[in-house]
């Protein structure tokens, strides 16, 4: 973890204005863009700090959507699915709208009910190159094509997978 700079001091917590709920490093949320007809970014809390002034900062590590992505976003690719990203930053709190979870996928698979706030990670993104982590996953079926969650699979015809 980054030390803090002389004048901060870390914090454990963070509660969101307006609201009781609290954000912690190793917390996910979801922060205001500024272009208020995106939908919010997803961010996961690496630490929180406050300087001599009790501004609050926190130093967020990104999730990109499949479309924030080189490449874009795939047939496979779920409406929720996020890439766990290398691209680093540090953001005032206040920008933080709420908390979500991010699941792995074998999680978010066996979710009986996905809320507005549940999204998944099954890929790691290198924002400067576009290269991904693991770079392949399993293919289903004739398709060839990775699962997508969102899509009914129940058994091919062809394999009987």
């Amino acid at each position: 973890m980054a030390k803090t700079k002389p004048g901060r001091k870390d914090l454990d917590s963070y509660t969101i204005k307006g609201t009781n709920k609290v954000v912690r490093p190793g917390d996910c949320v979801l922060m205001r863009p500024s272009d208020t007809d995106k939908p919010p970014y997803v961010a996961l809390v690496e630490k929180i700090e406050a300087d001599h002034r009790n501004s609050v900062k926190v130093r967020v590590r990104w999730y990109y959507r499949p479309e924030e992505s080189i490449g874009g976003r795939r047939q496979f690719h779920g409406a929720k699915e996020l890439f766990l990203s290398d691209h680093f930053d540090v953001q005032s709190a206040h920008t933080i709208e709420g908390k979500c979870t991010v699941h792995s996928f074998k999680n978010y698979s066996k979710l009986e009910n996905v809320g507005a706030e549940d999204y998944f990670c099954r890929f790691e993104y290198k924002a400067s190159t576009g290269g991904f982590t693991p770079d392949r996953v399993a293919v289903y079926c004739k398709c060839e094509m990775p699962y997508n969650p969102d899509d009914l699979m129940v058994q091919c015809e062809g394999c009987k997978d």
